[in-house]
């Protein structure tokens, strides 16, 4: 089925293709990921839109020892294909499979681990200038979409890499812009012209005999110059990078791979920074995927078809928020929404139809985002912030200095914390608690199911103070929601069932789960209480405190890194209290990169689910592990 594609075991077998043999090979790369993607899950239109692309540099380049960096990785999908890893591709971003990411460890072709946005130039720039400084002629190629673009630290790279002057070529894989095809051809023609041989030679000879006419030639040189910059501002869109201090190449067609090859073949051979501006087509090839690119960036693995209609499953707490945003707005005109270029994974998008004037898509600019929730907290409305826990780390300063620090009311919507599933290392919302829980005047908190939820989003709009609320990835536990929404109080858990042996303090998506780790334990005679924790700041030390002087052992239950987690911060309320003899267990994430897998598998893994909350409960009674809180020290 896959003629040309079977051969490639990597670059050096894409080099042994005739120039013409590779536009056929575009087609069965694309059916091949057609054929997968839709099997296993990923990333699909933005990987159907890079492949033409993709071939050319692999062909035109020699990885490894050329580096190629892809920015965020969403468009590396052909990449791997081509550099080895086509017969283990359908086990990408499943459990013990291929990353769905560049990844270092994975492949000496993988120049830079990759997972969030708009950092390819940055890391691209350090190779360049370590380039230099080992005197090697390597080139090195940042591939990085229009989207990340709209990242500042791929300006803020941009901005060094055209002072720097060293010799790295951007690659702006744009897929937005719309381009007529005869401008696009004029454009790929002029592109060809400017970076060719003969045209740089008979420029530069032409700029000296000008420079060195007596008396009027600067004169002359100075309109000439002037003269090609506005006509080339005129034709082509590239005026901000020449500006920034790159020679700017294209548009060019990035479906169109003699012209691809064409102009890279010239452009590695230019010095200095290069920005070559490819326009393409996300979900290139197939239809669905070209007409609705949003829907589908990520898809989910294909489902074996079933004798019986499947239970619908609960809605997702992500879902739940968004309902609940337009619930709340329809009430108070002064909530606002902003997201980093996420609207529909946040769940903002019926916000954004009902409200388009309250609503805010920054780009992927999480810092700018946070900043900019503050100005608006500043002029009194109510802004909540959706980003993605794992996003949100970019933005730790504008937390800390512009929110926390002027105690302005923002709310954060940290959605996927916790454990994401098949995404991976890059993407495992498994630090917030641990990175914002120190920032005083910022409450946290976490509820225990879909419904709590809806309760937290109200608290943290009208509770007049920067709150983080954070919630998971995926389905609720199917609980019923109630129609009126309520104000917790904060700084107060739950008691959800007493027990005199134990207590199970969990504290957002672990809540259910201990509950079922309860009910095990007492078939074989151990009863557990467990408390809902609800806030991880202000912890509820009037509660955790009764429940250790109780039973005298705790267990901690959270879906965060154990180090300055949840757990820690009831061992130092243990600690502050005086209580050295309470017995106290951590349940958490380890100190250690967590890979991909399915939500379950990864939950089972680490002991997060509910029999592992059981088995950890009965052997730590037994007296076999558990830390008191004056040896406080993250096992």
């Amino acid at each position: 089925m896959y003629k040309l594609l079977s051969k490639i075991n990597g670059p050096d077998d894409l080099k042994k293709l005739d120039a013409e043999e590779l536009t056929p090979l575009a087609e069965e790369v694309r059916a091949f990921l057609l054929e997968t993607v839709t099997r296993t899950g990923g990333h699909l239109a933005s990987n159907l839109g890079a492949v033409e692309l993709t071939i050319a540099l692999h062909y035109c380049f020699d990885s490894p020892k050329d580096k190629i960096i892809w920015d965020v990785g969403h468009q590396a999908y052909t990449h791997k294909i081509l550099t080895g890893r086509r017969d283990s591709f359908h086990t990408q971003r499943c459990y013990k499979g291929i990353s769905g990411f560049p990844k270092r460890a994975e492949s000496p072709h993988d120049a830079f681990g990759v997972g969030h946005s708009s950092t390819s130039i940055s890391a691209g720039l350090g190779m360049a200038v370590a380039q230099g400084l080992k005197e090697d002629a390597a080139r090195v190629i940042s591939v990085i979409g229009d989207g990340s673009l709209t990242g500042g630290m791929a300006f803020e790279a941009l901005n060094q890499a055209g002072h720097l002057k060293k010799n790295l070529i951007v690659v702006l894989n744009d897929n937005e812009m719309s381009i007529s095809k005869n401008v696009g051809a004029l454009s790929s023609f002029i592109s060809r012209k400017m970076t060719g041989g003969y045209y740089r030679s008979l420029k530069k000879e032409m700029e000296a005999l000008m420079a060195n006419i007596p008396a009027i030639g600067g004169n002359i040189l100075h309109f000439a110059k002037k003269a090609e910059n506005s006509l080339k501002g005129f034709l082509t869109p590239g005026t901000l990078f020449e500006g920034l201090g790159f020679e700017y190449v294209g548009p060019i067609a990035g479906h169109d791979l003699p012209t691809l090859l064409g102009v890279l073949e010239n452009v590695k051979r230019l010095e200095g920074p290069i920005l070559l501006h490819v326009m393409t087509k996300k979900g290139k090839g197939y239809p669905p995927a070209e007409t609705m690119p949003d829907k589908f960036h990520g898809v989910a693995p294909t489902k074996p078809a079933s004798a019986s209609p499947a239970k619908l499953p609960p809605p997702s707490y992500t879902s739940v928020f968004g309902n609940t945003m337009v619930k709340l707005g329809e009430i108070d005109p002064k909530i606002l929404a902003i997201t980093a270029a996420m609207p529909d994974g946040t769940g903002l998008t019926p916000f954004a139809e009902r409200f388009p004037d309250r609503f805010f898509d920054v780009g992927i600019a999480e810092q700018h985002a946070l900043t900019f929730a503050a100005g608006l907290a500043v002029e009194g409305f109510r802004p909540v912030a959706a980003i993605y826990s794992t996003f949100t780390q970019r933005a730790y300063d504008q937390i800390f200095h512009d929110v926390c620090l002027q105690k302005l009311p923002v709310t954060l919507a940290l959605d996927r914390a916790g454990l994401v599933g098949d995404d991976g290392p890059t993407h495992h919302g498994s630090f917030d608690i641990s990175y914002l829980r120190h920032l005083p005047e910022l409450t946290v908190m976490a509820p225990k199911d879909e419904n709590e939820l809806q309760h937290m989003l109200k608290t943290a709009l009208y509770s007049g103070r920067p709150i983080s609320l954070r919630y998971p990835r995926g389905a609720g536990f199917g609980v019923p929601l109630d129609h009126e929404l309520q104000e917790l109080p904060i700084g107060k858990g739950e008691l959800l069932i007493d027990g005199g042996d134990l207590t199970i303090v969990a504290i957002g998506s672990t809540v259910h789960p201990a509950l079922e780790a309860a009910a095990q334990l007492r078939q074989k005679g151990i009863f557990a209480a467990v408390v809902n924790a609800r806030f991880i700041k202000p912890i509820d030390s009037e509660l955790i405190l009764a429940q250790a002087k109780k039973t005298g052992c705790l267990v901690t239950v959270e879906e965060n890194a154990l180090l300055g987690g949840f757990g820690s911060a009831v061992l130092e309320l243990l600690s502050d209290a005086g209580l050295n003899a309470v017995r106290i267990k951590r349940i958490g994430i380890p100190d250690r990169f967590i890979e991909q897998g399915t939500q379950a598998q990864l939950r089972a893994d680490l002991g997060l689910d509910a029999a592992g909350i059981a088995a950890t409960c009965e052997t730590f009674l037994k007296g076999e592990s558990g830390t008191s809180p004056q040896l406080a020290v993250v096992k």
